[in-house]
């Protein structure tokens, strides 16, 4: 398995955290390396996370919920 993590978009405060915004991929949906599968937001910017690896994505955080930078958000097995 490989995680997919909540990007760390704040340098300053590595506890930050911001919101899951939308997926893009579904839970048990094939996704591709390199493939955007969701957006955050922290701060007012947004951010896109793209597939670290192909495989299934597993979802481990619902849209709309706080989390820390360099939290797990997903696993792709």
């Amino acid at each position: 398995m490989t995680d997919v993590l909540f990007p760390a978009m704040s340098q300053e405060n590595p506890s930050a955290t911001g919101v899951l915004a939308t997926w893009f991929a579904r839970e048990g949906e094939q996704v591709a390396a390199g493939q955007v599968v969701a957006e955050v937001q922290m701060d007012k910017v947004d951010a896109e996370v793209v597939a670290p690896t192909s495989g299934t994505l597993h979802v481990q955080v619902e849209e709309g919920v706080e989390v820390t930078q360099g939290s797990v958000i997903a696993t792709i097995s």
